[in-house]
């Protein structure tokens, strides 16, 4: 059975050699703490936790007149309305300038208009806490990322310092004729 070495290389490493020599390279990784953060929070649920019972119907009030459902349903009845005094079928209640529908359209947008900027406000509360979740969240990847440059840093400095533990023993370990003859390959490699 013939070893697959060739016959300049016999001999030069032995396998206690290079176990021992791979053995006194090795050293254990630092162990980095990772900073623990709290839990992960639901922004809209932590302000709908916070909102008073008056926000609360802010908050109905908006979203109802702001649908196309309300503005469909209002736009109809405001046409009926306009149709009928205008045909006169019925007595006219409230003959043209329409003058009990505008203090009705009147009343309406006095009654909602508090209710929208009240929603507004919560709108914009729940903007703001979101931003404040998302800068938490930015700041603790940067400090993530920066544990892994570190760390990936310590790993480049201490593969060098392996490499050139290595080489130093390697070096040792060749004797002097396998050198100048892996010198001479070397060299008549670089010529042709």
């Amino acid at each position: 059975m013939e070893s697959s070495t060739p016959s300049h290389a016999k001999g030069i490493f032995s396998h206690g050699q290079i176990q021992h020599t791979l053995e006194a390279i090795h050293s254990p990784f630092p162990h980095f703490k990772h900073e623990q953060h709290g839990p992960i929070v639901n922004v809209n649920e932590v302000v709908e936790d916070k909102l008073t019972m008056g926000q609360r119907i802010a908050d109905n009030v908006a979203s109802t007149v702001g649908s196309w459902r309300f503005i469909i349903i209002q736009s109809s009845l405001l046409a009926l309305w306009i149709i009928i005094n205008c045909i006169a079928w019925i007595s006219h209640w409230d003959p043209y300038p329409f003058i009990l529908l505008n203090l009705a359209l009147s009343f309406q947008a006095a009654y909602t208009g508090p209710f929208v900027m009240n929603h507004q406000d919560s709108m914009i509360l729940q903007i703001v806490q979101g931003l404040q979740a998302q800068s938490q969240l930015i700041e603790q990847q940067d400090k993530l990322i920066l544990q892994i440059v570190e760390r990936a840093d310590v790993q480049h400095q201490q593969f060098m310092q392996q490499r050139e533990e290595l080489l130093k023993k390697i070096s040792q370990i060749i004797p002097a004729e396998t050198k100048a003859m892996l010198n001479n390959t070397s060299a008549s490699g670089e010529s042709s």
